[in-house]
């Protein structure tokens, strides 16, 4: 019995060392880390609702590189060797560094050294999206975070808005996510916001001779070139992915979808695939309670995606520890 008792120990103790994710994770270690990431979750994006959409962004991007483990959230240094994710061309729009950063800082007051930044931005993600009126889903913690950071896996592994749909299911086939989750994970565009460079294509030069996308409303796409992306060159101004209802998490993206409004080439995308079409019809033939259910569903398997087992607990998010 004795050595029985021994060898659970030994596994216990691995179990930390790999990091294996689990609810309550810090439970012994910093029993307060979730209810701070929490409390000032509650008390900031209220103010700032357009940064719940940054942040579940920030927690996407950095799981399909390297799996969830903070390296979307390192700068560039000499030392290093490579650009860093951050400064990839999918990233170069991600907001909510200093969010994170301020939340990191509250933690290593109550606890340093022992909770990860790669937890802080799945904690963050899913209290954000929470305050927000959305849905809730279990965060597993225990992830540690990276020591590597390479733009180009960045660039070569999230999904781009100007994906088509086998690209779109290839990419999320390598991080073992499926054709629902493709479509449930598309539907935080709900909340989102997008900047012109990542759809203008559609309304100025599709193909190359200055035509538009026909798969696009034209409408909608006289509405974008007057009153939004004004001309082929504007780098600044933000457009609400989901008109009208951008402030809440709702099944109104997938309606959009099927009037051919959906702003991304990405998004459109989802209507061309009978599967991925099929799921859109029934959502949005189901309730929102439904939805939210299967939402958080594929969220809980993105936080999974290679578990962020491997690395360190940096002490400031952005460089790796010296």
């Amino acid at each position: 019995m004795r050595g029985f008792c021994s060898i659970l120990v030994v596994l216990a103790i691995l179990g930390s060392v790999r990091g294996d994710l689990q609810m309550g994770f810090y439970s012994s270690s910093c029993p307060k880390a979730e209810k701070i990431v929490r409390d000032y979750v509650n008390e900031h994006i209220p103010n700032a609702p357009s940064l719940a959409a940054a942040l579940i962004r920030m927690h996407f991007h950095d799981c399909f590189v390297r799996g969830c483990d903070g390296s979307v959230l390192l700068n560039f240094t000499s030392s290093s060797g490579n650009q860093t994710e951050k400064v990839a061309v999918p990233n170069r729009t991600v907001r909510g560094f200093g969010f994170i950063d301020t939340l990191k800082s509250l933690v290593e007051a109550e606890c340093p050294g022992v909770v990860s930044c790669a937890d802080i931005v799945a904690l963050a993600a899913r209290d954000s999206i929470v305050v927000t009126g959305g849905p809730s889903w279990k965060v597993p913690t225990g992830r540690r975070d990276g020591l590597i950071s390479n733009a180009s896996e960045a660039l070569s592994q999230i999904p781009a808005p100007t994906d088509n749909i086998t690209i779109l299911i290839q990419k999320f086939a390598n991080k073992s996510l499926d054709l629902k989750d493709l479509v449930l994970l598309s539907g935080a565009h709900t909340i989102g916001i997008a900047h012109c460079p990542a759809f203008s294509n559609r309304l100025y030069n599709f193909t190359g001779v200055g035509d538009r996308d026909p798969a696009l409303d034209s409408e909608y796409a006289d509405n974008l070139r007057s009153r939004k992306c004004t001309t082929p060159n504007d780098t600044t101004t933000r457009v609400e992915m989901d008109p009208g209802s951008r402030k809440t998490f709702d099944l109104s993206y997938y309606s959009l979808l099927l009037k051919r409004r959906g702003l991304f080439v990405s998004d459109s995308e989802l209507t061309r695939n009978s599967n991925t079409l099929t799921y859109i019809n029934q959502l949005l033939q189901g309730s929102v309670a439904n939805f939210f259910s299967e939402f958080a569903t594929s969220m809980e398997k993105m936080g999974a995606i290679e578990s962020g087992a491997t690395g360190e607990i940096r002490r400031n998010c952005a460089v790796v520890n010296s």
